[in-house]
C-alpha cells in the first residue's frame, strides 16, 4: 500500500491531493483515503509554487520512503489501546437510522469523504475521550475500533458544513428519536450557557462579551431545549454579546413553536439568568423555574437561616460517608420586577433547596485562603489594584468615608466567604416536586449544555 497524488477538475480548476491507499477488509479489496488535500493547482501557482505536481510528486515520494522505513520497525509505534464504550451509541445511531437522511447531503455538496461516517466517529470520539479537534483526529479517531477515511482537513470542512446547517442535523435527531423512542413533551425543560473562542477578533456571530469562565473573547449562546426526560428536542445558538436574561424568553418562546410543544417549560438556569423578569414570564406563561441563586447576595434574615444547623437530611455513597446535605423551606419571597420603566416589588410562593457539600467546602476553602495569601503579598509590597486579580476583593482600597487609601486586607469578606463555601442554593416554582428530583433535574440539565 502506498501513497499516490490525485489530481481531479472541478469548475475549470485542478485540484491536487495526496491519496493512501489501504487494504479494506470490508471490501476484501485496495481501498483509497485522502491524506491531505493541497488545493488548487492555479493557487499553488500563485503561492509561488511552479510545478506543484513536480513539488508535490516529491513529498509523496518521500511520505512512500517514510513508510518503507517504518514497516522494518521491529517496535509499532501504533498504540494497542482500541476505543469500544461507545458501542451503545453506535447501536442507538443505527436504530434511530440517521445515516439515511445526513446521505441527502450529498444531493448538495461535492465531498469526496462520508459525512456520515464524520458525524458519528465525532459523535463516538467525543463519548469515549473528549478533547480537541486536533487531538480527537490524531489521538482519538485512530483508536476507534472502526476505521475512518477522512483527513484532517476534510473534518475542518465537514464540521463547518455541520455547523452552518446544525438546525437541520438536529432536527432530523430530534423527528428519529420520537419516532422510535417517543418524546414526552408535556413537561419540558430549558437551559443555556454560552462558550468563548481563542480568536483574536469578534466576527458577524461571535461577539466579545464575558464568558461563564469570565474570559472576556469573543463567544456565542446556546439554549437548549429538553423534554421530561431530559431528552434533547432542540437548540438554538445566538450572539454571544446579547444579554442572556432577555434573549432566553426569544429563545424558549421559538423552540416550543417549532417544536409543536404546548406543555409547561421549566427554566432550569444558574445565577446569571436568576432574575425577577424571567421568573414573572415564567409565571406569566405558566411555566416553571429551578433557579440558582447567589447565598453571598441574599438578605442577612435569609442567610441565617441557610447557616442555622437544623433540619439538615444528609445524603450518602454506599460506604456510609457524606456526599452532601440538604434542607427546604416553602414561603413567599419579594422580587422587584420592572415592567414599562417601573419597578414593581411582587412575592412569589417558592421552595427553597440548601444544599451543603464538604468536599466543594473544603476545595473553596483552599482557594479562598490562597486568594487571601496573594493578597496580603501584594498588600505588603505595595502593589497596584489592577496587579490583585480576583483577590482584590479580600482588600479595601477606601477608607469609611469612601476616600482613596493604602491597601488593607477586608477580614470581613474573607471570614464571610469561608463561612458560606460550600452552599448552594436552588430556587424552585415546583413546590410540589421531590426534593432530590429538584436537585438531580438541575444537576442533569445543567450538564447538558456543558
Amino acid at each position: 500500500m502506498a501513497y499516490f497524488l490525485k489530481k481531479s477538475k472541478q469548475k475549470n480548476r485542478t485540484y491536487i491531493a495526496i491519496y493512501e491507499s489501504f487494504y479494506d477488509p470490508a471490501k476484501k479489496g485496495t481501498a483509497h483515503r485522502c491524506h491531505k488535500s493541497l488545493g488548487s493547482i492555479e493557487t499553488l501557482k500563485e503561492k509561488g509554487i511552479e510545478d506543484p505536481i513536480a513539488h508535490y510528486q516529491k513529498v509523496v515520494d518521500e511520505l512512500n520512503k517514510n513508510r518503507k522505513e517504518e514497516s522494518v520497525k521491529k517496535i509499532s509505534t501504533k498504540s494497542p489501546l482500541i476505543h469500544l464504550g461507545y458501542f451503545p451509541l453506535k447501536s442507538i445511531m443505527e436504530k434511530l437510522n440517521i445515516k439515511h437522511f445526513i446521505d441527502y447531503f450529498k444531493l448538495i455538496t461535492r465531498f469526496e469523504f462520508d459525512l456520515y461516517d464524520l458525524l458519528s466517529s465525532l459523535i463516538y470520539a467525543r463519548s469515549v475521550n473528549p478533547c480537541s479537534k486536533y487531538r480527537t483526529f490524531h489521538e482519538v479517531l485512530p483508536n476507534l475500533y472502526q476505521t475512518y477515511n477522512f483527513s484532517y482537513d476534510q473534518l475542518l470542512d465537514g464540521l463547518a458544513f455541520l455547523g452552518n446547517n446544525y438546525e437541520k442535523i438536529v432536527e432530523i435527531f430530534t423527528t428519529q428519536v420520537d419516532k422510535i423512542y417517543k418524546l414526552d413533551t408535556t413537561k419540558t425543560y430549558f437551559d443555556c450557557t454560552n462558550f468563548y473562542f481563542e480568536i483574536d477578533r469578534e466576527d458577524d456571530f461571535k461577539k466579545n462579551g464575558v464568558s461563564k469562565e469570565n474570559q472576556r473573547k469573543p463567544l456565542v449562546g446556546l439554549g437548549l431545549l429538553l423534554d421530561r426526560n431530559q431528552i434533547p428536542v432542540g437548540m438554538k445558538i445566538y450572539p454571544g454579546n446579547e444579554s442572556e436574561k432577555p434573549i432566553i424568553r426569544d429563545v424558549i418562546s421559538n423552540l416550543k413553536k417549532q417544536n409543536n410543544i404546548t406543555g409547561r417549560t421549566i427554566h432550569v438556569a444558574d445565577k446569571g439568568l436568576n432574575c425577577a423578569n424571567n421568573i414573572a414570564y415564567a409565571k406569566k406563561n405558566g411555566d416553571g423555574y429551578i433557579f440558582s441563586k447567589a447565598v453571598k447576595k441574599l438578605p442577612d434574615k435569609e442567610k441565617k437561616w441557610v447557616l442555622l444547623d437544623r433540619d439538615f437530611k444528609d445524603v450518602k455513597d454506599k460506604n456510609g460517608n457524606i456526599l452532601f446535605r440538604y434542607k427546604t423551606c416553602i414561603d413567599k419571597f419579594p422580587y422587584d420586577v420592572t415592567y414599562e420603566g417601573k419597578v414593581y416589588t411582587i412575592e412569589f410562593t417558592e421552595k427553597r433547596l440548601l444544599t451543603y457539600n464538604p468536599s466543594l467546602a473544603y476545595k473553596k476553602r483552599c482557594e479562598i485562603n490562597k486568594m487571601v495569601e496573594k493578597a496580603k503579598f501584594l498588600t505588603h509590597s505595595q502593589a497596584k489594584k489592577a496587579e490583585y486579580g480576583e483577590s482584590a476583593k479580600y482588600v479595601k482600597f477606601v477608607d469609611e468615608k469612601g476616600n482613596k487609601a493604602a491597601a488593607v486586607i477586608n477580614n470581613d469578606a474573607i471570614n464571610e466567604d469561608l463561612e458560606l463555601a460550600g452552599y448552594n442554593l436552588l430556587v424552585t416554582s415546583e413546590i410540589k416536586m421531590n426534593d432530590l428530583d429538584i436537585y438531580e433535574t438541575y444537576q442533569v440539565v445543567s450538564c447538558q449544555v456543558v
